[in-house]
């Protein structure tokens, strides 16, 4: 199954194949859940499973652009832990799917990148609960492969004649790029303002620029297209990742089982194994 980023209000749909059995499943790993710790895809669908409904039809997951290769995966997981289920994702920076979920945008979870943007949401009360961070997440630069340019810290960044891409100001992961420069006590114009931080990435693996400021969980997704430099003032500029069920979710209980699952030990495996932070 393929899943890619998608602009503003379209989404990318995964389709299920399974069979339709998805009953014996559902009763089978409730079972095995109930009976041993030891596998992780029955804990989840045990856990979904505890309330009695039946995890079934389409869920609909809003997520800021760098959980895409994270919950794409837990979404593959969570389509095989509950035959039936179709989980369709759309990806974009958090600011964007805020504004979208606010106008009415059918969708059954939101997950942010920061407090901030998922502070629409339920400040509009298009919430269900109130949010829980279930991830955090650390700036890096993303260099030309090699880092040509030998960049070696945030204040290299400013020398002249290179050309650095930052995300929008308003995106979480501009904010936090924002915040790190402020406290190396840094002033730098890009070249570009991008929109969510994998178009900032595209910036680099596509040559267009020579460094972005990105999360770390980008510079790993990227693998050798890019390369990573570290830097202090990151620690300075963290994002708490926000999660919650949505007011309105047209199946409110998949959309449950799908945060148990992001939020189960074997789904913080899968996020950090991708590179980001335990709350």
């Amino acid at each position: 199954m393929k899943t890619r980023s998608v602009p503003r209000n379209r989404r990318v749909r995964r389709t299920l194949r399974a069979s339709g059995a998805g009953a014996a499943v559902l009763l089978a790993l409730g079972a095995c859940s109930s009976s041993s710790g030891s596998d992780p895809a029955s804990d989840s669908a045990g856990s979904a499973s505890s309330s009695g409904a039946k995890v079934s039809g389409q869920v609909t997951v809003f997520a800021a652009a760098s959980l895409k290769e994270s919950f794409t995966a837990l979404g593959d997981r969570f389509e095989k832990q509950h035959p039936g289920t179709e989980v369709t994702f759309n990806f974009g920076g958090s600011d964007t799917l805020a504004a979208s979920i606010t106008s009415g945008a059918p969708a059954d979870v939101f997950a942010s990148a920061s407090p901030k943007t998922m502070a629409v949401v339920t400040d509009a009360g298009a919430a269900a609960s109130t949010p829980s961070t279930f991830v955090r997440n650390e700036l890096e630069i993303a260099t030309l492969p090699g880092n040509p340019d030998r960049i070696a810290s945030l204040k290299d960044l400013t020398a002249s004649g290179l050309k650095v891409v930052l995300c929008d100001e308003a995106v979480p992961c501009g904010a936090a790029a924002r915040k790190a420069l402020k406290a190396g006590g840094l002033e730098l114009t890009p070249v570009s303002y991008e929109q969510d931080v994998k178009s900032a990435l595209t910036k680099i693996e596509l040559k267009e620029a020579d460094a972005a400021v990105v999360y770390k969980t980008d510079v790993k997704a990227a693998g050798g297209k890019v390369t990573g430099v570290p830097f202090p003032e990151a620690a300075r500029a963290v994002n708490d990742y926000p999660i919650v069920l949505l007011d309105d979710a047209p199946n409110s209980v998949a959309g449950k089982a799908f945060i148990e699952l992001v939020k189960s030990a074997e789904g913080q495996r899968v996020l950090t194994g991708a590179g980001f932070r335990t709350p």
